[in-house]
Order: C-alpha cells, then sequence, then structure tokens
C-alpha cells in the first residue's frame, strides 16, 4: 500500500503554488472571477500609481487559486487512497476462509461473510437477522450462547468447540472465538471449520 501525502503547510502549498505559476505549469482556472473584483483590478491598473498593486494583488489571486488546485488534487489522491483500502478491506473480509459475524446483544447476526453464510447454508443476503446458534445442534447451542453471555459480561477471549449438522450422520465441528467489538453493543464471533 503506497503511503499517503502528508499535507502540506501553508508555506509548502505557497511555494508550490508559486513554481507552478513561474513554471508555466499551473491549471488554467475555469471559474469565473467575481465581478467586483474584476472592476477593482481594473481601477487599480488604470491609475499608474496603483499599477503596480493590481498587478500584486492580480498575483495573489493565481497564486491562491493555483493553492485551491493543489489542495484540491491532494483531497482527491486521499480520498482515492481510502476508496482502495476500503475496497481492499472489503474483499479481505468477504472472501476470508473463516466465518466471521457481527453479532447483536440478542444473539441476531447484524452481518456476516461468504464462509459464515455457507456455514449456516443460507444466501449471505439472507444471513441478517438469524439467530448465530441456527447451524448448531441443540447441545452445541447453550455452549456458543454460554461463550458470547461471557464475552458480554466482560469475560476474557474465549473460544470453544461446537457441533452443526453436516449431513444426516455426520457432524461438523467447529472452533467458535468472541470478542467485544469496539461499540461495546456487538460481538465479533469466528467459526473455523476444523475439519
Amino acid at each position: 500500500m503506497p503511503k499517503p501525502a502528508a499535507p502540506q503547510n501553508h508555506v509548502q502549498l505557497r511555494e508550490n503554488a508559486e513554481g507552478r505559476l513561474k513554471g508555466g505549469t499551473a491549471p488554467i482556472y475555469e471559474g469565473t472571477p467575481g465581478a467586483e473584483a474584476l472592476a477593482m483590478l481594473h481601477k487599480l491598473a488604470s491609475t499608474p500609481a496603483s499599477a503596480s498593486d493590481a498587478l500584486k494583488l492580480l498575483h495573489e489571486l493565481q497564486v491562491h487559486q493555483v493553492e485551491l488546485d493543489l489542495q484540491r488534487e491532494e483531497m482527491e489522491r486521499s480520498r482515492q487512497e481510502l476508496n482502495d483500502d476500503l475496497e481492499r478491506y472489503a474483499r479481505l473480509y468477504a472472501f476470508a476462509p473463516v466465518g466471521y459475524f457481527s453479532v447483536d446483544a440478542n444473539d441476531k447476526i447484524i452481518e456476516a461473510n461468504i464462509a459464515g453464510a455457507q456455514l449456516l447454508g443460507v444466501e449471505r443476503d439472507a444471513v441478517c437477522g438469524l439467530r448465530i446458534d441456527a447451524c448448531l445442534t441443540a447441545t452445541s447451542r447453550p455452549l456458543l450462547l454460554d461463550l458470547l453471555q461471557r464475552r458480554r459480561d466482560g469475560g476474557s477471549r474465549e473460544t470453544c468447540v461446537v457441533y452443526a449438522e453436516a449431513d444426516e450422520n455426520r457432524l461438523r465441528p467447529l472452533q467458535v472465538a468472541a470478542i467485544s467489538a469496539p461499540d461495546d453493543q456487538s460481538l465479533f464471533v469466528v467459526f473455523l471449520d476444523t475439519v
């Protein structure tokens, strides 16, 4: 991942803007200066005593516009980097080889990745609102729910092994770990198929 560009301080920004103006690489401003600003510049430029002031003011306006353009370019670059990071982390979550779940205080699934939905035997779009213990055997449900309650009560990170029904004659062991989410209202739960 490329390191984001450090924000420029005002002095650096001004130096870059001045350099672009002198080098002729400043983008052409597409906006229209206000009528009042043009009238003031015209008035200053028409009097020999204030013509140099008008040129200085015009230069300041140009530098300021280039500074704004540089800031816009930097913001666009940062936005693109954030979008790229978001996309990468979304893929990492969605396609992880273990079942990830966010679970609310009522043990209902808020969010799940693809592997998690597959463990429950449902489509990812249909998993929200289901109970986290839906795919487990009757004897395993209390084990998972006790683990989740201990985490909510401030217990340390714990794991347990529970069983899901794989088919009519076979049980599938799942290693479960849970941690509190940063919002302290939900839990993050991981199911790892140990087969």
